[in-house]
């Protein structure tokens, strides 16, 4: 399996960031070729009620890295590559890779 991982910085204004990635980002992203699952997560406060490094983490996994390449590379993933400028002003991380489910 391969994953990618998305890092989205606390934007400066969390409803609008929440409203676009709902409304226009995610349909983006789940329409890339490829995708076998894809997981949003929102960053809640730490056990010591310290804010989050992260507003929303979002997991894409593919079969194989060929998948991924494909899928990031087609007009698909382009657009949603794209999008990235129109909410994610705040700055955004990708991590991508080989991953194992443990559990």
């Amino acid at each position: 399996m391969y994953q990618v991982t998305v890092l989205y910085n606390p934007p400066a204004d969390a409803a609008a960031f929440d409203k676009h990635y709902r409304e226009v980002h995610a349909p983006l992203a789940a329409k890339i070729p490829g995708v076998k699952s894809y997981t949003m997560s929102w960053g809640a406060p730490g056990p010591d009620g310290s804010p989050p490094p992260y507003h929303l983490i979002a997991v894409l996994t593919f079969d194989s890295a060929e998948e991924f390449a494909a899928g990031f590379g087609g007009p698909e993933g382009q657009a949603a590559q794209n999008d990235l400028a129109n909410f994610a002003q705040a700055g955004v991380t990708i991590i991508t890779g080989e991953a194992e489910v443990v559990v």
